[in-house]
């Protein structure tokens, strides 16, 4: 269950999430934040916004859950009308975003679509500014992360699949919304740890976080007066934090 306190509430932080033991559980991929025991925390009760991003338009990739699903609730209650893409799969996940937003009186939108297919992620992008009105930001979010226990496990459908999705979609997706795009208008990519301090099981995703953080690099340099950024994905106290694993192969691996 998410935390009843706000943000700002003085707190015992490594009291304020739930805490392990955690029932032992297994989704298929990509799986849903729904089925999660206990459920994440985005900040469906804990953020409050300040009206930082009044009448912004902004798009999130993976907006359905996790990352991208704290980033498209901040968004809202920032003051942004939200758009959000994710896996036709994920639609149930995907309608309490869409809920969440309008809750705050903001304006929501829901792509579903697969964006490792080169044609589904400029036209994502498209529409999502023809609904929106506009586009002000684009937070790139999704992403594919598979764990092997060997290199000889490592298939070449996976490994094309990791980088359409975590790396070619990024290039798509941004040369779509630079085209869009006012001048002051931001993107964002995730970074992560892994792109530093590689788990062994993660043999072709730890190139993929490098990649979105040299392109958020290049971009501000090439683009003058777009804003860029790659926020980095470094994980807390494990005893802290309820982990979202998707595995389709057997139970999740536990976080390194």
């Amino acid at each position: 269950m998410a935390p009843k306190k706000n943000l700002y509430t003085l707190q015992d932080p490594v009291k304020q999430y739930p805490q392990p033991p955690f029932a032992r559980q297994t989704q298929r991929t990509p799986g849903k934040d729904s089925q999660m025991k206990p459920l994440a925390d985005h900040g469906e009760t804990s953020y409050i916004g300040n009206g930082r991003l009044a009448g912004r338009k902004a798009f999130v990739t993976g907006g359905d859950s996790g990352i991208g699903r704290a980033a498209a609730i901040a968004f809202a209650r920032e003051g942004a009308d939200v758009a959000i893409n994710y896996l036709p799969s994920e639609a149930s996940d995907a309608k309490e975003v869409i809920q969440l937003i309008e809750a705050e009186g903001r304006k929501a939108y829901a792509l579903p679509g697969d964006i490792k297919r080169e044609s589904t992620a400029r036209k994502l992008v498209k529409d999502a500014a023809k609904k929106l009105g506009g586009l002000d930001i684009l937070a790139l979010v999704a992403g594919k992360q598979h764990a092997v226990d060997a290199i000889a496990d490592l298939t070449t459908r996976q490994l094309v699949e990791t980088y359409e999705t975590n790396v070619y979609a990024l290039f798509w997706m941004t040369q779509e919304a630079l085209k869009l795009m006012p001048r002051g208008g931001s993107i964002i990519t995730t970074a992560s740890i892994q792109a530093t301090h590689p788990s062994p099981s993660l043999l072709d995703y730890p190139r993929t976080p490098g990649r979105e953080e040299g392109n958020s690099r290049q971009l501000r340099r090439s683009r003058p007066g777009l804003d860029t950024a790659a926020i980095e994905r470094r994980p807390a106290p494990r005893k802290d934090r309820p982990v979202r694993r998707r595995s389709s192969d057997g139970p999740p691996r536990p976080a390194r």
